[in-house]
């Protein structure tokens, strides 16, 4: 990690040192202003996202994340709002590079999901996405709907730090039950003969996951293992910003029942009730561009 704080320092002071040069250029008439003005502009940017960058300054910011979605009440409306929330972020991940990977999902009743779990995989996930812990709203003409009225929707959000190679975390096989049982998702005929998938239940937390994504049983314990762990190491990292002291919690601490954001699509309005951050560019955020109201947040506490 420090290695690549010091060359994203490098990469900006390079650009600071280019657009000195390139000043130097302008004063001497060898250059034309628009010429300095885009260096000027990517210079900003660099420091602007450097600067960004050193708001994810934990050990958690820098891992990979499971994120979870659940549809709230509200039955079709509210499971085809959480199809659309996992392809968001789904989108969100591909765009930025990162490997997305479906852990688990239950199929609504007539369309979208009742929940999904994703592994998103590549440096710093955890750390864009942990503020998208909470409840995400939708107001639309709901197309379920004979009448054409306005519905309103909710689905929670909750990511998790995925843990690696470098975080240890011991789990006493005497507080664990396992169960197995049919996948119910996609992965052909096979996957639903067998009883590959598993749900794993960690008896002193309570805290239950499942994994069907696999066919093998075995790969889909170890998988069900690993979101596990990273469930119990979040449970120890909120005990550790519960005992910080009131200011520093509130800059970290994860509001997990809060309405963190609206989306309401025949007003065309994107807004996050937290940083006030706001856009009227209600199918650019649905196709997963919503660094803007990532970094919004992030630099709240800043």
């Amino acid at each position: 990690m420090n290695k690549n704080w010091v060359q994203n320092y490098q990469k900006v002071a390079a650009t600071v040192d280019d657009t000195e040069v390139l000043l130097e250029f302008f004063r001497e008439a060898e250059v034309e202003e628009s010429e300095l003005e885009k260096q000027f502009d990517s210079c900003e940017n660099s420091i602007a996202e450097l600067e960004f960058k050193s708001t994810l300054d934990t050990k958690e910011d820098a891992l990979s994340c499971l994120l979870e979605i659940n549809a709230g009440a509200g039955g079709t409306e509210s499971c085809d709002w959480s199809e659309m929330l996992l392809r968001m972020y789904t989108m969100w991940a591909e765009k930025s590079g990162y490997k997305v990977r479906l852990l688990n999902e239950v199929r609504g009743d007539v369309a979208g999901i009742k929940s999904a779990e994703i592994e998103i995989v590549g440096d710093y996930t955890y750390g864009y996405l942990k503020g998208e812990n909470g409840v995400h709203r939708l107001v639309r003409i709901s197309p379920f709907n004979a009448q054409g009225k306005r519905q309103t929707s909710f689905a929670s959000v909750f990511v998790h730090p995925l843990i690696d190679d470098t975080i240890e975390v011991v789990v006493n096989p005497a507080d664990i039950e396992w169960d197995t049982f049919r996948a119910s998702g996609a992965g052909g005929q096979h996957v639903n003969k067998t009883e590959s998938a598993v749900r794993v239940r960690h008896l002193p937390s309570g805290v239950v996951v499942e994994c069907q994504q696999e066919r093998s049983q075995h790969l889909n314990r170890e998988k069900a293992m690993t979101m596990l762990k990273s469930r119990l190491y979040e449970i120890e990292l909120q005990k550790q910003y519960a005992e910080r002291d009131s200011v520093e919690a509130g800059k970290t601490k994860i509001e997990w029942g809060a309405q963190i954001r609206s989306y309401v699509l025949d007003d065309r309005r994107v807004k996050d009730h937290r940083s006030n951050h706001q856009t009227n560019k209600t199918d650019a955020v649905l196709n997963g561009e919503i660094d803007a109201f990532l970094k919004a947040f992030l630099m709240m506490g800043k």
